[in-house]
């Protein structure tokens, strides 16, 4: 079955189809979940979720664009959406104070030297971070969007959104450093 097929498959509920999209898609799906969420479990949860969603709304992909597209923006949505719910749940929103300033703005093309340093343990560090930043630098870094749309995703400023990426940045600099310096010893 081709992608096309596999598709109109699951626009009529077959098995078959939701079971080869599943496994065309879900090793990518679950990059995008890991990237967003603090554990595997997490992740997991939000691939299981992704799917029924895709499954549920897969008939309002109309064919613009690229499937793939639609299903990273089904996921990216859900894990921004399970990260409102923990904050609503928490209702911890320090690191969004809606005073941030742009005293931490850094320039946005300043790129982090990473070396050969294996793509898990960045994963690993990424994850390690504070959700405000890594949901920030995710949407910067993977799904390039620009920060004032960041900030009508996240409630938060513009000028909360650069700080939290420059955080990010700044986060993930000092885990790789020690890991780099190892690499010239």
């Amino acid at each position: 079955m081709n992608e096309s097929q596999i598709i109109a498959g699951c626009k009529k509920n077959n098995r078959s189809a939701q079971k080869a999209l599943y496994e065309l898609y879900a090793p990518k799906m679950m990059a995008v979940c890991l990237r967003y969420s603090k554990d595997d479990d997490t992740a997991k949860d939000l691939l299981h979720d992704g799917f029924i969603q895709v499954f549920q709304k897969i008939g309002s992909y109309k064919g613009d664009g690229s499937f793939e597209g639609w299903l990273r923006r089904v996921f990216v949505n859900l894990s921004l959406e399970n990260y409102r719910q923990e904050q609503r749940k928490i209702a911890v929103y320090s690191d969004y104070s809606k005073d941030e300033t742009d005293l931490y703005d850094a320039p946005e093309d300043e790129l982090l030297d990473i070396g050969d340093i294996p793509r898990n343990t960045i994963l690993k560090i990424i994850q390690e971070m504070p959700e405000g930043y890594r949901n920030v630098f995710n949407m910067v870094i993977f799904e390039d969007m620009p920060h004032k749309e960041i900030a009508e995703h996240l409630g938060i400023t513009e000028g909360a959104s650069r700080s939290q990426f420059f955080r990010a940045k700044e986060f993930l600099q000092k885990k790789i450093e020690p890991l780099i310096k190892k690499e010239f010893l």
